[in-house]
C-alpha cells in the first residue's frame, strides 16, 4: 500500500476544500469524534479527516484526489456494522455517505427500486406499502441501518432463511472504484452476461469500491403472516426442533432460537410476553396463502410439541405478530443494560450441528467465566452469541475476544465459517488464517488488486496478509474436521 507523507495529506486537504463545500468536511477532534468506531466499540480510532459528500461526482473527485496522493479511505454508512469494517484509520480520509439518502424510484411492474446508499433498510419497505410490496432482508438494525452498509456486509436478518441474504435480494450497483471510474454491475434483467462482479461486490466491505446506487427486488406482502413462540426446558432440545422443522420440508420465513439469559434481557426491555422461566425459545414464522399457512401451523405446532415443547403460542393478528418479533429485535439493545459491554459473535454451522455448538459454547462460558446470551438465526445456523464482560475491568476484553475466536474456529470445525452477516473486518481477520489455506487468501489478494493497486480502499480489513497468518501458525482447522468425538455423531 502507499504510504501517504504528511504532504501529500496537507495537499489533499486544501484540494479537497476546492471541491467540497465547507460543511462537508470535518477535521476537528470534535467533529471527528462521532466516527471514531461502528458498532464494534472496542476498537476506536479518530479519522485524520471525514468528507460527506452529496453527489456521485463528489465522490469521485474526493477519490481521484485520495488516489493521486496515496491517500487511504474508508467508506461509511450508517456506523451500525459489528466487525470494525468502519474503522477508520488516523492517516485516512473517512468518506460518509450519509447524504446519499433518496430513493430515487420505485417501479411496481418489475418489483424494484433504485435507492442511494445511505436509505435506511426499513425506510425501503415503508415507501414500497402503497403498492403492497417490501424489501425482504431486515437485519436487527433495519431502524437505522443503510442499504450500502448491507450490501457492503451482505446483510441478511430473521427471514433470510426463507427469502435469502442481501445478495439474492439486488438487481444492480452503481459503484466508484478507486480511481474515480463510474462502473454499473449486474442490470435489472434476471442475468447478466460475463462474471457475477454482483456476487462479487455484495459481501466485499468496502474494499473493491464505494457504493453510490442499488437497486433492490421488491416482493408481494404475503397474504397471511403467523408466529408460533415455542418455549423448551432444554436448549439442545430446541436446536433438535430447528433440524425437524427443515427435515420435515418446511421452510419457515424466519426461524429465531434465544436462550434464557437473551430472554430475559428481551422481556425486561421490550415486555414481548416471553415466558422468562424457559431454558430456550423458537420464534417460527409461516408466510404464504391462507390455506398454506393454516396448514403449516397445525403441522409445525405437531412437530415442536413432539420435539419437547413445553408451551405454544401462536399469534393471531399482525399486532400479536409484531410484538413477539419485537422481543427478537431488540434483543442486542436488552443485552446492552445488563452487562457494562458485550462482544456480539457471529458465525454460522449446519444446522445440524447446533447442539453441539451450543454445548461447546457453555463448556467455554464456564471456562473463561463470561456469561454467554444466545440469539442467533436458527433456521440457517447463523449464531450471535453475546459475550457478557466489563471492559473496565484489566484483561477481560482480551479474554472476551480469544472466547469469540474459539467460538469461531469451533464454527470453522462444525462444517460452517466465521461470519453469516456482520463480515470480517478488523475483529475476524485472525480467524480467516484458520477458515482458509495461503492459495485461497492469495485469490483473495488477487482480486482486490485487480480493482485497487495501490489497497487504498479500507486498508487492513477483511483479508489478512499471509506474512500475518505465517505468523500466527498457519492453522487451518478445516484440514482435520470432526476431531471432536461429539461432533462426529451428528
Amino acid at each position: 500500500m502507499t504510504s501517504a507523507t504528511k504532504a501529500n495529506r496537507e495537499s489533499l486537504r486544501k484540494q479537497l476544500h476546492q471541491v467540497l463545500p465547507k460543511t462537508s468536511i470535518l477535521e476537528t477532534e470534535e467533529e471527528t469524534h462521532p466516527y471514531e468506531c461502528d458498532g464494534l466499540t472496542a476498537y476506536q480510532q479518530k479519522p485524520w479527516i471525514v468528507v460527506l459528500p452529496e453527489t456521485i461526482e463528489q465522490v469521485q473527485n474526493i477519490l481521484i484526489l485520495c488516489y493521486n496522493e496515496g491517500v487511504p479511505v474508508v467508506a461509511r454508512g450508517a456506523g451500525t456494522g459489528l466487525s470494525g469494517g468502519a474503522l477508520p484509520l488516523a492517516n485516512g480520509v473517512l468518506l460518509s455517505l450519509a447524504k446519499f439518502n433518496s430513493i430515487l424510484n420505485i417501479n411496481p411492474a418489475n418489483r424494484s427500486a433504485v435507492v442511494q446508499p445511505g436509505v435506511r433498510n426499513l425506510a425501503i419497505s415503508q415507501a414500497a406499502e402503497e403498492f403492497n410490496l417490501y424489501y425482504a432482508p431486515d437485519p436487527s438494525s433495519q431502524i437505522a441501518c443503510t442499504i450500502g452498509g448491507n450490501v457492503a456486509e451482505n446483510a441478511g436478518g430473521v427471514h433470510c432463511l426463507k427469502y435469502g441474504l442481501t445478495v439474492h435480494n439486488i438487481l444492480q450497483l452503481k459503484i466508484v472504484t478507486m480511481d474515480g471510474e463510474l462502473i454499473s454491475i449486474g442490470s435489472q434483467a434476471l442475468d447478466t452476461p460475463g462474471y457475477d462482479l454482483l456476487a462479487l461486490m455484495t459481501g466485499s466491505e468496502g474494499m473493491l469500491g464505494v457504493i453510490v446506487e442499488v437497486t433492490v427486488k421488491l416482493l408481494p406482502r404475503p397474504e397471511q403472516a403467523q408466529v408460533i413462540l415455542a418455549a423448551f426446558d432444554n436448549v439442545v432440545k430446541a436446536g433438535e426442533a430447528v433440524g425437524a422443522i427443515i427435515a420435515e420440508g418446511i421452510i419457515p420465513a424466519g426461524l429465531e432460537m434465544m436462550d434464557n439469559p437473551a430472554i430475559r434481557a428481551a422481556e425486561d426491555y421490550a415486555h414481548a410476553d416471553y415466558p422468562v422461566d424457559a431454558e430456550a425459545i423458537l420464534l417460527c414464522e409461516l408466510d404464504g396463502s391462507h390455506e398454506e399457512v393454516n396448514e403449516q401451523i397445525t403441522l409445525v405446532e405437531n412437530l415442536l410439541t413432539k420435539k419437547g415443547a413445553v408451551s405454544l403460542r401462536t399469534s393471531c393478528n399482525e399486532a400479536e405478530r409484531l410484538k413477539i418479533w419485537l422481543g427478537r429485535k431488540s434483543a442486542f439493545p436488552a443485552v446492552g443494560r445488563i452487562s457494562p459491554d458485550y462482544y456480539c459473535m457471529d458465525g454460522t454451522i449446519p444446522r445440524k450441528q447446533l447442539p453441539f455448538i451450543l454445548k461447546k459454547i457453555s463448556e467455554l462460558s464456564a471456562e473463561y467465566g463470561l456469561l454467554v446470551a444466545n440469539v442467533f438465526h436458527a433456521g440457517d445456523g447463523n449464531l450471535h452469541p453475546l459475550i457478557l464482560y466489563d471492559a473496565n475491568i484489566k484483561g477481560e476484553l482480551e479474554r472476551t475476544e480469544e472466547f469469540g475466536g474459539k467460538i469461531l474456529e469451533l464454527c470453522v470445525e462444525a462444517g460452517g465459517t466465521i461470519t453469516g452477516e456482520h463480515g470480517v473486518g478488523k475483529e475476524k481477520i485472525d480467524q480467516m488464517c484458520v477458515q482458509f489455506k495461503s492459495l485461497e487468501l492469495q485469490i483473495f489478494h488477487d482480486i482486490k488488486h485487480s480493482f485497487d493497486p495501490q489497497e487504498l480502499l479500507n486498508p487492513g480489513k477483511a483479508v489478512p496478509s499471509l506474512h500475518r497468518c505465517a505468523e500466527l501458525g498457519g492453522m487451518h482447522v478445516h484440514d482435520g474436521l470432526l476431531s471432536h468425538p461429539e461432533l462426529e455423531r451428528f
